[in-house]
């Protein structure tokens, strides 16, 4: 497709060059095109998407942060009136409602197109394992595309949709993006709802995205989950001692990439430090080889037990090692590892903890042969993640060969995800991704609640806003009192208008979409013309909102506040 970015989408909106209509018929034959990737269990279809697109209304497009953008969606995560089959034809299901980060994205103007392929039931990291055929890589067909959420990582990275929802548990969000030359995000533990989730680990999954920049992977999370920006950013880069999972025939050229990736790093300026690290290999060997390998068998143990032969063997294996876990062993394992996560939050305080994503890569007749093995192998440097509570964000980092991307991992403890952002800048190229344009700062307008020493000010503040100056309107807007508690003012374009005070704000282009979240009927947010004929982004009212006073002669809602004596809290 010839626009694969959610900030190159909503431009193209915005001029009219181009419209989601336009953008889902490029779809739907982009799928049909590369339908021997097998990127899809239900393909983008007209029939499905068009409801979709009726809802949308061009009037919200400054209001929804993802209005007519169309993402994919991993088949073990609901969609409404779609099949979920977690890759196994007996389990489906038609889903009766969405899931709740499908939910949330759909509100905010996104636009579910079909469901992808995985790893029967999420379990595998080689993108094998299905019986609706093998996701081949994007880059290079007879490679692995990595696992589990392979045909989420390949769609994007086809450039069929500009964003996909995948998850991870022990890397199925970080180890395709890698494969596929794409950026994968992982947030903390808990930190997107998990419901109408297919489980495999109930207490550690996590809904992942995929994307072709990190500033649309900013969107994501802030819809799905808005959180203050970061209040710092990490000084170093941690890196352990010891890295020896490199595997297969291009170990290598795996090895002289991640020593590339170092130097590039160096070379930025940004100090790497070397530090014994034993903590991650021992959460590592608990995911599969302690107690948590029971509660994936917890999860589905009854529908193998009733399906087995519409099971794959090489998942029942997996599966069925769970079945004889005792309770003392899972005690046991989180009472260490409350001891291994405070440990490795003080080893990296103030860092970024940095990893290859994969130490190696295997063919696809590779992964058949030996699917333990291999599969084993690509999970050596995420498989940690979750059980110590890290998110984490896969990168590109160049190719380890000729059309064989290689990927870095940056992990932060939990509560400190929101640095990840900040900390991907040192590898992005300024001229080439658009995720650069995360820290630039946009203009908006207020004239109510988010002004200075107002209730809703740190809404701004909280978000990384910089007070720019008072300012007026053209003298084209009247201002009104909404029948709203608390009171608050509604700006309204108008014939026998006049000039209105307001605020000008700076804030950060990363912080757009949680601030518009926040936006509550009977305001909007549209364009506002200045008095030195600049126009910027601002607080007006929707049409039709209930008024009870006309206080455009005050100047302003601080001046009417201050006439009047009138405490806002």
């Amino acid at each position: 497709m010839s626009i694969t970015t959610v900030e190159a989408l909503r431009r193209a909106y915005r001029t009219g060059r181009r419209t989601p209509a336009d953008v889902i018929d490029e779809l739907i034959r982009a799928a049909e095109s590369h339908a021997a990737w097998n990127v899809w269990i239900t393909p983008p279809s007209w029939e499905r998407i068009e409801p979709y697109l009726e809802a949308l209304r061009e009037d919200e497009m400054d209001q929804k942060p993802l209005w007519g953008i169309p993402f994919a969606v991993k088949d073990n995560i609901d969609v409404a009136g779609m099949p979920t089959t977690a890759a196994c034809p007996a389990f489906a299901y038609e889903a009766p409602a969405h899931a709740a980060v499908v939910e949330r994205l759909i509100r905010a103007g996104a636009i579910p197109v079909g469901k992808t392929n995985l790893d029967q039931f999420a379990t595998g990291l080689v993108g094998t394992r299905s019986p609706y055929g093998e996701v081949a890589n994007a880059r290079n067909p007879e490679w692995v595309s990595g696992g589990s959420s392979s045909g989420s990582a390949v769609a994007v990275a086809l450039g069929m949709v500009p964003f996909a929802l995948g998850t991870d548990t022990a890397g199925s969000g970080r180890v395709p993006a890698a494969l596929n030359g794409v950026i994968g995000y992982k947030p903390r533990v808990g930190g997107w709802p998990n419901d109408g989730v297919v489980p495999a680990c109930r207490t550690i999954d996590c809904v992942s995205v995929f994307t072709r920049s990190v500033a649309d992977a900013a969107w994501v999370q802030a819809v799905i989950a808005p959180a203050p920006a970061a209040q710092g950013a990490p000084d170093r880069a941690v890196v352990p001692k010891s890295l020896v999972a490199w595997f297969g025939a291009k170990a290598d050229a795996y090895r002289n990439a991640w020593a590339r990736a170092l130097s590039k790093l160096e070379d930025a300026g940004v100090a790497v430090v070397e530090m014994d690290l034993p903590e991650l290999d021992e959460a590592s060997a608990m995911l599969y080889e302690g107690p948590w390998i029971a509660e994936r068998w917890a999860s589905l143990g009854a529908f193998v037990e009733a399906h087995p032969d519409d099971v794959l063997p090489v998942t029942r294996a997996i599966l069925e090692s769970g079945r004889d876990r005792l309770a003392s062993d899972l005690f046991r394992a989180q009472h260490r590892l409350l001891d291994l996560r405070r440990s490795v939050e003080e080893k990296l305080r103030g860092a970024v903890l940095l990893m290859p994503t994969v130490g190696g890569t295997w063919t696809r007749d590779e992964a058949r042969a030996d699917p333990f093995a291999t599969n084993r192998a690509l999970g050596a440097y995420t498989q940690h993640a979750n059980l110590l509570h890290l998110a984490g964000l896969s990168i590109p980092c160049g190719e380890a060969d000729e059309q064989m991307p290689f990927g870095v991992t940056l992990y932060v403890p939990g509560q400190r995800e929101a640095e990840l952002l900040s900390a991907a800048r040192w590898w992005l190229d300024p001229d080439q991704d658009v995720a650069t344009r995360e820290d630039e700062m946009e203009l908006i307008a207020v004239c109510g609640l988010h002004m200075r020493g107002m209730p809703l000010n740190g809404e701004l503040v909280d978000l990384g806003g910089e007070f720019a100056g008072v300012s007026r309107t053209a003298p084209l807007y009247r201002l009104y009192l909404l029948d709203t508690d608390p009171v608050k003012p509604g700006l309204v374009r108008a014939d026998g208008g006049a000039e209105v005070e307001l605020e000008l704000w700076k804030l950060p282009r990363r912080a757009w979409p949680a601030f518009m979240q926040k936006v509550r009927h009977p305001l909007a947010l549209g364009k506002i013309l200045l008095s030195d004929g600049r126009e910027v982004t601002g607080f007006v009212c929707e049409e039709g909102a209930p008024k009870r006073e006309d206080i455009t002669v005050y100047g302003g809602f601080r001046a009417w506040c201050e006439r009047g004596r009138v405490v806002i809290s």
